[in-house]
């Protein structure tokens, strides 16, 4: 394991600590309130949930637009989208960095996609990677590349308050049916350091004579929070989980100037504290003590260590998906 900050960054950093200690001892307040609310809305969020009238689907396929690793031909990137096919209909699951990078659009133009496919559009989170690019973020804006084609009104689900032009934006403030048979958990939280109280949601959906397939944009709130919410969901068992579980453990996918950004911002943790293979190893009981056929991961957050971790120690069919693939669950 390599330094999260490189050594040539530690000079600047202690002269600069007379106001990087202050500011952060204000970050650090803020994310222990952060971390007391975030615990106490999921823990009311799960008490209060209910079944969902899920539909048994007769397919799924799970068609990868944007993630790190990536099939001949097609483009990578740190970021995530998933486009969803059901006999019900499609959802688009996430846009990853969308115009920021050229991977999404290049992409959706070979698999032959448009906005005209997707019934929907769902934003797992409102990070960059997730919708559409830092300006996204920072505007609070999900954001399309034009290639793609307009949003013709459809649907854009989103966890938390921003705006989607051209869509139709509906807040899931809690777990519901969506497009396609396919289910929102509804908003579950988790207090990042540096990002402040994230709201995210994942898909739930029943495959018939197979069971549930759980999927995670990057899984902030951790696979055991929105595992216990699908317990709440439905009885069915866990046929497949799939996404992002964010284990930066060794390494990181997004570095500047060698500092490794993704083993600091967005681990729940302080940012001196670092994602361990302790914490890796309470995620692989929790999706062993599921026993799902099938598992799914993305590696835009997760270093290969984690991965092969995952893939040795879970019990089921493991793939690393892959930009330009298929998957039929």
């Amino acid at each position: 394991m390599g330094f999260r900050v490189p050594p040539y960054w530690w000079p600047f950093l202690v002269v600069s600590s007379p106001a990087l200690v202050p500011w952060a001892m204000s970050k650090n307040r803020r994310f222990k309130g952060n971390r007391e609310r975030a615990a106490r809305a999921n823990r009311e969020r799960i008490e209060a949930a209910g079944p969902l009238p899920l539909p048994a689907l007769e397919k799924l396929e799970l068609t990868v637009v944007s993630e790190f690793e990536h099939e001949d031909g097609f483009m990578g990137e740190p970021g995530v989208s998933y486009f969803l096919r059901t006999d019900r209909g499609a959802l688009l699951y996430d846009i990853g960095f969308g115009p920021q990078h050229p991977t999404f659009a290049n992409n959706a133009s070979l698999l032959g996609l448009t906005m005209e496919a997707a019934d929907a559009l769902v934003v797992s989170h409102l990070h960059a990677d997730h919708m559409g690019g830092v300006k996204a973020q920072r505007r609070r804006r999900v954001t399309l590349p034009e290639a793609f084609g307009p949003a013709g009104g459809k649907p854009c689900y989103l966890p938390d308050t921003a705006e989607a032009e051209g869509f139709d934006v509906r807040i899931t403030d809690g777990p519901r049916m969506l497009e396609g048979g396919i289910a929102s958990t509804g908003p579950l939280a988790r207090a990042l350091y540096f990002l402040g109280l994230t709201e995210e949601q994942a898909l739930v959906a029943h495959v018939k004579g197979k069971g549930l397939v759980v999927l995670t944009g990057c899984g902030h709130p951790t696979i055991e929070v929105i595992l216990r919410m699908v317990r709440r969901l439905s009885n069915e068992p866990v046929y497949a989980i799939g996404g992002g579980l964010h284990f930066p453990v060794t390494t990181g996918r997004v570095n500047y100037g060698g500092v490794q950004f993704q083993m600091i911002i967005g681990t729940g943790k302080p940012w001196w504290e670092p994602v361990t293979d302790e914490d890796l190893t309470r995620t692989i009981r929790a999706i062993r003590k599921e026993e799902p056929r099938r598992v799914l991961l993305s590696a835009h957050d997760s270093c290969d260590h984690a991965l092969g971790r995952i893939s040795r120690e879970v019990e089921a069919q493991v793939d690393v998906l892959k930009a330009g693939a298929t998957y039929v669950l």
